[in-house]
């Protein structure tokens, strides 16, 4: 959050796996009576870009110089999970804007240009690392400090990051919420939670040195990340709920040693990490929710299709 680590630094540990978000991007061709078309969850077709409901579409589409496009959203993963699915959309936008113009746009402008979109434009409420992780991918330790962050990737072995993908089970608690909402509730609260914000800030460096460090347990992850939830839930009435509680003491009680609720809180998904030998217990504690698979990726946003096309601009009061 940038009113936390401008006066007290930050760092986070961010990890990207394969589920992916979708955004396709072409200009509309003029044989209709809209000039541009969305689809997202909803459709919107419209004649003027103030027009449109989406407010990041919408300030994207002004940010670039935008018009006449049709463009196409879907994702693998539900909205408003706490998996970053609409940062993951606003970089993905962003970067399918630049090479529809054959312009490329290196991660670092993605993610500040993301950021601005987001938190500037949009006014929504929210930090900083769900952009950068999008755009940049893999594994990392992310820095914040007054004059911005940096992204340094977290050097392990192959089999030691298999070894940790293999312990952590996803799953969805089937609760989506609007995290800017959720963070402007516990921003209200969290003005005498510093001590707990600063002392998460130092685990990560203690949760970095147990991953890199191979004569380490990787196991004292998990004993970390419960301790890092146990101080995230002090910070806030609305990270948590009582069915999301319950549901974290059945994974600890049937053996998992951590975990923590993705996302800024009030739902999405539950995260454990469990060793082998209690992995059969926990999965069958958490019958009621939905698990998901998932496998580290390295890549971040990427281009899947790159046409650029040509774009001149309507004379004013031209007829379709």
């Amino acid at each position: 959050m940038e009113d936390f680590f401008r006066e007290h630094g930050g760092a986070v540990l961010s990890a990207t796996f394969d589920k992916y978000c979708y955004v396709t991007v072409r200009h509309l061709p003029r044989f209709f009576d809209y000039t541009t078309e969305l689809a997202y969850s909803k459709m919107e077709r419209v004649n003027d870009v103030e027009q449109i409901h989406h407010p990041a579409i919408r300030e994207a589409m002004k940010m670039l110089d935008m018009h006449e496009i049709r463009l196409t959203y879907e994702a693998d993963l539900p909205a408003r999970s706490g998996l970053g699915t609409s940062s993951s959309f606003a970089v993905g936008m962003l970067n399918a804007f630049y090479c529809l113009k054959g312009k490329y746009a290196d991660k670092k402008r993605l993610a500040d240009e993301a950021i601005y979109l987001e938190r500037v434009l949009c006014q929504e409420t929210g930090g900083w690392q769900d952009q950068i992780a999008a755009s940049y991918g893999g594994l990392n330790k992310i820095s914040f400090c007054p004059d911005g962050y940096k992204v340094l990737p977290v050097i392990i072995s192959p089999e030691r990051k298999q070894q940790l993908n293999d312990r952590l089970l996803l799953f969805f608690t089937g609760f989506t919420r609007f995290s800017c909402q959720v963070q402007k509730e516990n921003a209200k609260e969290r003005g005498n939670k510093t001590a707990q914000l600063i002392e998460m800030m130092g685990l990560v460096e203690e949760a970095e040195q147990v991953l890199t460090d191979k004569n380490k347990n990787l196991d004292e992850f998990g004993r970390l990340l419960h301790h890092t939830w146990q101080l995230k839930r002090q910070t806030g009435s609305n990270i948590s709920t009582e069915s999301i509680d319950a549901s974290y003491r059945k994974g600890i009680q049937a053996g998992a040693l951590g975990g923590k609720l993705l996302g800024a809180g009030g739902g999405g998904f539950l995260i454990f990490y469990v060793p082998p030998d209690a992995q059969a217990r926990v999965m069958e504690a958490m019958e009621d929710l939905l698990y998901i698979p998932f496998a580290f990726e390295t890549g971040g946003t990427s281009v899947v299709h790159y046409m650029p096309e040509s774009y001149t601009r309507r004379i004013s009061g031209t007829a379709p």
